[in-house]
């Protein structure tokens, strides 16, 4: 497992595909996420209408909340692409029948696809997290209270839950033997989260709570946070069973 597990970093940092996801996820909300604030703050009324209660907010709040909101489609998306990637290049790029001449078990491999992908999710929702604070001081916006504080907590937690949404894509991608089918399922569980936020249920729907936690902590229980990893845990069961199952003419 621990070969696994090294192999698929070292696989992982050489890959121009996580390379380019963490910069977008990183500096890309960060960069978004100030260009919305700022406009938020000079009084763009169309920006303001869209952000709804938070518009209201200046400051750290509104910083911490733009980013939150941000975070989770476009967190969910990029870290789904890299998941799909991690997973399915070795359809799409024909490298899957080596795997059975290993001496790792098939299961063993997936299993160390996704820890390093939650390795990875965990550190770019970490360096997220720095970034907007950092962000915060260069803006002015001084010391942050204690309030504030718990608000940065939660985006870190948001970009932590929101990696652990996407595991279901390293499951359509083993299904669909390549990228495309778990970057499709990435954009519908999106799409289901909006839907699902409209309809004022969005806080039972893991795909929907940590957003809904981050901007409004008493609007979602602990039991609703928790179905995240549940989900999480059981697609990654469903992913390395689905691997261990692999043959080589289907």
């Amino acid at each position: 497992m621990i070969t696994a597990v090294l192999a698929e970093s070292a696989k992982a940092m050489v890959s121009t595909v996580v390379r380019s996801a963490t910069v977008l996820l990183v500096v890309g909300i960060a960069t978004l996420s100030t260009a919305m604030s700022l406009a938020a703050g000079a009084g763009n009324a169309q920006l303001s209408a869209k952000l709804g209660p938070l518009a209201e907010e200046e400051g750290w709040p509104l910083l911490t909340g733009v980013v939150s909101m941000i975070t989770a489609p476009a967190g969910l998306l990029g870290f789904g692409v890299v998941l799909s990637w991690i997973v399915g290049r070795e359809f799409s790029e024909a490298t899957v029948s080596g795997l059975f001449a290993l001496p790792v078990s098939r299961r063993s491999i997936a299993a160390a696809k996704l820890t390093v992908f939650w390795a990875w999710s965990a550190a770019t929702a970490t360096a997220l997290t720095v970034t907007c604070a950092l962000l915060g001081l260069a803006l002015g916006y001084g010391t942050p209270s204690d309030a504030d504080l718990l608000a940065l907590s939660r985006l870190l937690g948001v970009g932590v839950l929101t990696g652990l949404l996407a595991v279901p894509t390293a499951w359509a991608a083993t299904l669909g033997r390549g990228l495309l089918p778990g970057i499709a399922l990435a954009v519908m569980m999106i799409a289901l989260g909006q839907i699902f936020v409209v309809a004022g249920t969005g806080a039972w729907f893991p795909i929907a709570a940590p957003a809904l936690w981050a901007m409004s902590p008493r609007d979602v229980s602990l039991l609703q946070l928790l179905l995240v990893p549940t989900v999480a845990l059981l697609f990654a069961a469903l992913t390395t069973r689905a691997w261990h199952r692999l043959e080589l003419d289907r």
